[in-house]
């Protein structure tokens, strides 16, 4: 036996699978809905263990679909909607072998991060709550009291402080511990260190009858590190996997047409070849071809085209594709991972993973600043030690030390800048959603833009209404009111029209006809009209024997984009076009805009690579982007940013939200972020100067644990002070 082989039957939850029994028949999927059921089955672990779940599972008659992830160790169900089909689904696992329990992804998500939030600040407000009252204890033995009162006041203290200690220094604790379980240092240890130092010493004084105890130093240390720490969680609140926006999109039901009609079924059941049946106002499920009818697609989600796509017998068509005007037959030819929507996916998955790789300012200063404390304290007690030889001495100065080098201010740098710069962003129509996003916007080279949605508004506009008679402008608008077409809504809009026609059709693909006094009237494509196709986007009317008449439209660029790109060129960036449309769109937008360098027809997969390519060229480029063609460039991107108007994978991917569409809140931000960074450094600066005039004097023996702690409050409410100047900013 191979070694795979054993090791699939030494598996305990497989071996309990030992074959399975007859299929039972199916029940009517058109009998009531169906739902999807997400489990987590923590102990499948190998290809035997799938093949048993999904084996057994899907013969029962209440189940159409199973899908197990290995890597996330969990089985997605699609079953019919009866009462307790979640129960009868864990049951039937379990009596496999297989301990289940019920999971829903995004309500973990959300309710994991308001726990995470209302966790730190109980902490906070218990710290801040028991670093008062020691305080005012810590003032009766300032002001001279001495003996069994001193004592006293320290003990209470002590019952106080210990157990808020703890309790608020929980997440410390637990980083500084995970960081050296894998053998490395971070910020947390040196921090951990010093509320343990701190706080042990003080007991050790306090039973010795000692004058000075810590414990209010302690507190304050875990109370500012707190307010840090709640700031930066703060600025992730808000962040979201694109991959799981991705995945809203999906369709989860198919209409699959069989030798006995037409059958509803999820999408878990298709295979490929299957013929589909896809209606006007639906989503196509699956890549395929189209094998019967005409109609027309929005592509603009996938590909950003501006119009939509005529298709007819022999097109390729891409699931997530909205089919506007008429019914259509595809063949199914790509399912689940092979279609383009699932590769997009992937994609936003691979560029986000990437750029999480990304160093912040916090986590470089921490790499440096965690061994280098350590090495101060051991060096200030071991030589405190040897020279005098008063070891309680020597780890008071040691204590002193860590206290003093403590990183409040360092801690604070980052978060109190970034609490104070998302404000400001919010209160201009810019919702950051990453912290470290700011840092990478500072640092940018190049901005490239998107065009249809991002550089221009996404619905086109008549040009040449001026130039159009009157009697055509009522025929074409009594035509487009009879379409759901995207250029027929805009002549609709732009003209009244109260003509009774008759015999209204549309043609999918082609355009809407009708007759007047008896004379055929057409309003749709050149070919179909009579007239000849020319470079600019345009909708023929066609009356009779009379000469076809043209509509002209061009989507409209936003107010404020050449503004915009103006604005940062000023600032010394390279700003591209970067645009899935047809070239002379795309050329007239940049145009517009005042862009020289554009790319037209670019593909998703080729956005990204166009920024890769830039990024190994030593760019850093901060993407703007509104279509799901762009979710996988603006997570492969240095930083990102999205208007609101954008679909929810795109708003997901980006790092930054416009709110109020204003593409000068592009260059805003910049300027913001520069200015950001520079507060971060000098906030830096400060806690360097800080420790270059206070480490001396703690490891001359000068500086005691309650000094090193005023020293450290101070210089933390200098690094608040300086960060809050952005809310100040012209």
């Amino acid at each position: 036996m191979s070694r795979e082989s054993a090791g699939m039957a030494a598996c305990p939850a497989c071996v309990a699978v030992s074959g399975s029994s007859p299929p039972a028949p199916k029940l009517d999927l058109a009998d009531g809905p169906m739902r999807r059921v997400e489990l987590s089955i923590p102990t499948v672990h190998c290809a035997a263990c799938i093949s048993a779940v999904e084996r057994s599972i899907g013969l029962r008659p209440d189940v159409f679909g199973v899908r197990v992830n290995l890597t996330r160790k969990r089985v997605s169900i699609t079953a019919a909607d009866l009462p307790d089909i979640e129960d009868a689904m864990i049951e039937a696992l379990e009596a496999l072998g297989y301990p289940a329990r019920p999971l829903d992804s995004a309500v973990l998500a959300k309710s994991s991060s308001e726990k995470a939030g209302r966790d730190l600040l109980a902490r906070l407000g218990v710290a801040g709550f028991a670093m008062m009252n020691v305080m005012l204890l810590s003032i009766s033995v300032w002001a001279g009291a001495d003996g069994y009162t001193r004592d006293m006041m320290h003990w209470i203290s002590a019952a106080i402080a210990l157990p808020a200690v703890a309790f608020s220094g929980y997440p410390f604790y637990k980083s500084a511990w995970g960081a050296l379980r894998r053998g490395r240092l971070n910020m947390d240890v040196p921090i951990s260190l010093a509320l343990v130092l701190a706080s042990g010493i003080s007991v050790y004084e306090t039973s010795q009858g000692g004058e000075h105890a810590y414990f209010d130093a302690a507190l304050s240390l875990t109370f500012f590190l707190l307010i840090g720490r709640y700031l930066d969680f703060r600025t992730r609140a808000t962040a979201r996997s694109a991959a799981s926006e991705l995945a809203a999109l999906e369709v989860q039901k198919a209409r699959r047409i069989t030798d006995d009609g037409e059958e509803t079924v999820p999408l878990d059941a298709l295979r490929e070849g299957d013929i589909l049946a896809v209606a006007p106002g639906e989503r196509l499920a699956a890549d395929g071809v189209v094998v019967w009818g005409d109609s027309e697609l929005d592509p603009s989600m996938l590909t950003g085209e501006t119009l939509p796509q005529a298709v007819g017998a022999g097109a390729m068509v891409r699931a997530g594709m909205l089919n506007i005007s008429g019914p259509i037959k595809i063949r199914a030819e790509g399912l689940g991972e092979e279609t383009l929507l699932k590769q997009i996916t992937r994609l936003v998955e691979t560029a986000e993973t990437s750029r999480n790789k990304y160093t912040s300012l916090a986590e470089k200063a921490a790499k440096i600043y965690a061994p280098l404390v350590h090495l101060l304290a051991l060096v200030a007690f071991l030589g405190w030690g040897f020279a005098t030889g008063d070891w309680r001495f020597a780890v008071n100065v040691a204590a002193a030390v860590l206290i003093i080098t403590c990183p409040c201010a360092l801690g604070l740098a980052v978060p109190a800048v970034l609490a104070a710069a998302s404000g400001r962003l919010f209160a201009q129509g810019v919702l950051l959603k990453d912290g470290v996003s700011l840092e990478r916007l500072a640092e940018i080279d190049t901005v490239v833009f998107d065009k249809t949605g991002t550089l221009t508004t996404g619905h086109p506009v008549l040009m040449n209404a001026d130039g159009l008679s009157g009697p055509d402008r009522k025929l074409a608008a009594a035509l487009a009111r009879h379409s759901a077409h995207p250029l027929s809504k805009a002549i609709a809009r732009a003209f009244p029209g109260d003509l009774e026609l008759e015999d209204v059709k549309e043609h999918p693909g082609f355009g809407t006809s009708a007759t007047l006094d008896g004379i055929e009237i057409r309003l749709g494509r050149a070919d179909w009209c009579g007239a000849e196709a020319g470079d600019q986007t345009a909708v023929w009317l066609k009356a009779g024997d009379a000469a076809p008449v043209a509509f002209y439209f061009q989507d409209q660029l936003r107010e404020s984009a050449a503004e915009a790109v103006a604005a940062l060129k000023a600032a010394g960036l390279e700003v591209k076009l970067l645009s899935g449309d047809v070239p002379a769109a795309a050329e007239a937008m940049a145009r517009a805009a005042g862009i020289s360098d554009w790319t037209a027809q670019a593909s998703p997969a080729e956005k990204v690579d166009a920024l890769s390519a830039l990024a190994k060229a030593g760019h850093k480029v901060l993407m703007v982007g509104d279509g799901l063609n762009d979710a996988a460039a603006l997570a492969a991107a240095h930083v990102s940013m999205s208007p609101a108007s954008a679909v929810d994978a795109s708003r997901s991917s980006a790092d930054m939200i416009i709110i109020n569409n204003d593409l000068m809140q592009v260059a805003k931000s910049h300027k913001i972020a520069v200015a950001s960074r520079r507060r971060i450094l000098e906030n830096f600066t400060v806690a360097a100067v800080y420790n270059m005039i206070s480490v001396p004097l703690a490891l001359a023996g000068i500086a005691t644990p309650l000094h090193a702690a005023l020293a450290m409050s101070t210089s933390s409410i200098v690094v608040s002070l300086n960060s809050m100047r952005i809310g100040r900013m012209k």
